[in-house]
């Protein structure tokens, strides 16, 4: 039906019908070239080639379904990786603060550590300094006292052997005798 419906539009718009021999005459070229298409066309139909080449579409379509499939398939799946990558990254960042937060922690914790261990330090060596100097100051003191006793028992001495004649040593020796005498019974 189709095929003659097209092929009354084909005659009817045809230039062949103003030409000045008969339209279904071998001598005009319009005609003859009219039925070779249509020829043609019959063999077309005959051997199925509408049918063949709509399968090759079809299979063709199928194809590109099947690749389209895929491909979603493909892009679903990158979708799929890139999401696990992102998480993965997102974990290694988040693994990153902590390690950075950490180690600013211990950096801060081992600063703490050094300032108190240098003011311990700096205790320690203010303490032994301040016995050294107590030392130097007592053993200064301890030299004084020795020299002022000695140079007492030397004034002493000289004083007490002008003053003494041998009537008065005399006497005094018996009584540092008499003195040790009674200390020791």
């Amino acid at each position: 039906m189709r095929l003659t419906l097209t092929t009354l539009f084909v005659l009817a718009a045809s230039p062949a019908l103003a030409a000045d021999k008969p339209f279904f005459s071998l001598a005009n070229t319009d005609f003859v070239v009219l039925i070779a298409f249509l020829i043609f066309i019959g063999i077309l139909i005959y051997f199925k080639v509408p049918g063949l080449v709509g399968g090759m579409l079809d299979k063709r379509a199928e194809s590109i379904k099947a690749e389209l499939d895929e491909a979603k398939a493909l892009r679903e799946e990158a979708q799929s990786l890139l999401a696990s990558y992102e998480r993965k990254q997102k974990e290694v960042q988040a693994q990153a603060d902590r390690i950075v937060a950490s180690a600013k922690e211990e950096a801060t914790n081992a600063a703490a550590a050094a300032k108190d261990d240098i003011a311990k330090s700096i205790t320690r060596r203010l303490a032994a300094a301040e016995e050294q100097i107590a030392s130097a100051q007592a053993s200064a003191i301890k030299d004084v006292r020795d020299r002022a006793i000695a140079v007492a028992v030397g004034a002493a001495k000289d004083v007490m052997a002008k003053q003494m004649d041998a009537k008065s040593a005399g006497a005094l020796i018996d009584e540092s005798i008499a003195t040790v005498a009674d200390k020791l019974h």
